[in-house]
């Protein structure tokens, strides 16, 4: 059982789910930040206490979903794609095979996190298929090929990475191509409501976000060469920035705070911040700033301050609004970062684990510890719900006990 609040809150795009699920990639808004409290301020020498560890899961770098007492995750196995369920005691409830893997162009693995939704899941494979399964059984409900369903879709070279939005009654997802740069679906049955055309642009390892300030509301993302606003309604392309990276690697989502918006890529090619128009039909540059050049990490933004991980390693707090490093720090190298409690957790790509003061004067390493079991990379995004750091390493999911024992 989940331990903490049980009073339900309405997460944002989804249905209502308890106060510590996880219900998407990077948590309840998309954005890395949990709203857990009590936590550690300062964890063990050796690291929290590890309550359990589940091998078996196959390669992988998606992270998870956690929802009425089960970890949603994908993983491939012998070259076929599967979805689990797994107990909050880490036990494996089911297993179901979305077929065959993409190679992953020399980094085999599943890349997708499962969106839950009112009892089912929703996954995007990493050959561009699409799945609505049953969250209790694992039962396929329907699916579908993006690249039968819609014009000269392009797998991406690593395959498909999108982490699909459920908004009302739609999944939202990036097929890219002429026809459908964006598309909404019905959740239920699968069939397409609109699409967004006028674009040949391929997808991108991005995962859409919901763009809100309580007078424009869009979906904003990433494809291969450009920054696009796209009208929820009709699919309507409302907005284009060029913006193409190196080897069409947009990886990271958007950072949102009020009519800013902010994007990052590796390579060198650091962040930049634009400013989206009263109407929301144009944005406006504001400032470029390159030494935070985050590769596929994630970025969170708290208290008008970006913090994320450089693929030099170095850890970067940026001012929001001039794009002023206000520190820059070793940290625990390159990787991925989230937020709860006035905390940052970085999982860096050699394996350490790091907690930091989420605070442009004390932004600084507090604790650190090893991630040593599983295979491969060290790249899936960890996740926090009551109380308890969920981090998978390729076919190894691990928790750890983070909450405070004074909370």
């Amino acid at each position: 059982m989940l331990k903490g609040s049980f009073a339900a809150i309405l997460f944002g795009l989804t249905s209502l789910a308890m106060a510590t699920d996880s219900v998407q990639f990077r948590g309840p808004d998309r954005n890395g930040i949990y709203p857990e409290t009590g936590l550690m301020r300062q964890w063990p020498e050796r690291g929290p206490v590890e309550l359990w560890s589940l091998d078996g899961l196959g390669q992988g770098y998606g992270s998870m979903s956690i929802v009425n007492g089960s970890l949603y995750v994908t993983g491939v196995k012998s070259g076929n794609e599967y979805v689990y369920a797994v107990s909050l005691s880490g036990e494996k409830k089911w297993e179901q095979s979305m077929g065959k893997a993409h190679s992953g162009s020399g980094y085999p693995g599943s890349r997708s996190t499962p969106t839950y939704d009112q009892g089912a899941l929703y996954v995007m494979n990493s050959v561009g298929k699409i799945f609505r399964l049953n969250a209790e059984t694992g039962k396929i409900d329907w699916e579908l090929d993006m690249s039968k369903r819609f014009e000269n879709v392009r797998s991406p070279h690593f395959g498909f990475a999108e982490s699909l939005l459920i908004d009302g009654d739609r999944v939202i997802c990036t097929p890219g191509g002429k026809g459908a740069t964006v598309a909404a679906l019905d959740k239920k049955t699968g069939k397409t409501v609109w699409t967004t055309p006028g674009l040949d642009e391929a997808t991108s390892y991005c995962s859409i976000r919901v763009f809100d300030n309580g007078k424009v509301r869009q979906y904003i993302t990433m494809t291969s060469k450009s920054m696009i606003g796209v009208d929820p309604k009709d699919g309507a392309l409302l907005w284009r920035h060029d913006y193409p990276a190196q080897y069409d690697i947009h990886a990271v989502s958007p950072v949102f705070s009020g009519n800013l918006i902010y994007v990052s890529d590796g390579y060198k090619q650091g962040g930049t911040m634009v400013e989206l128009a009263a109407d929301g039909k144009s944005v406006a540059p504001k400032w470029t700033e390159k030494s935070l050049d985050c590769h596929h990490g994630g970025l969170v933004e708290i208290g008008g301050y970006i913090y994320g991980a450089a693929s030099n390693g170095r850890w970067v707090c940026l001012d929001i609004n001039t794009g002023e490093v206000k520190k820059a720090i070793k940290g625990v190298g390159k990787g991925s970062v989230i937020y709860a409690d006035g905390m940052l957790i970085g999982y860096g790509e050699k394996g350490k684990m790091g907690l930091f003061k989420a605070s442009p004067d004390q932004f600084d390493l507090i604790s650190e510890f090893e991630i040593e079991k599983g295979k491969g990379q060290h790249w899936s995004h960890p996740v926090i719900s009551a109380g308890k750091l969920y981090v998978r390493r390729g076919n190894v999911l691990m928790a750890y006990e983070i909450q405070s024992k004074n909370s």
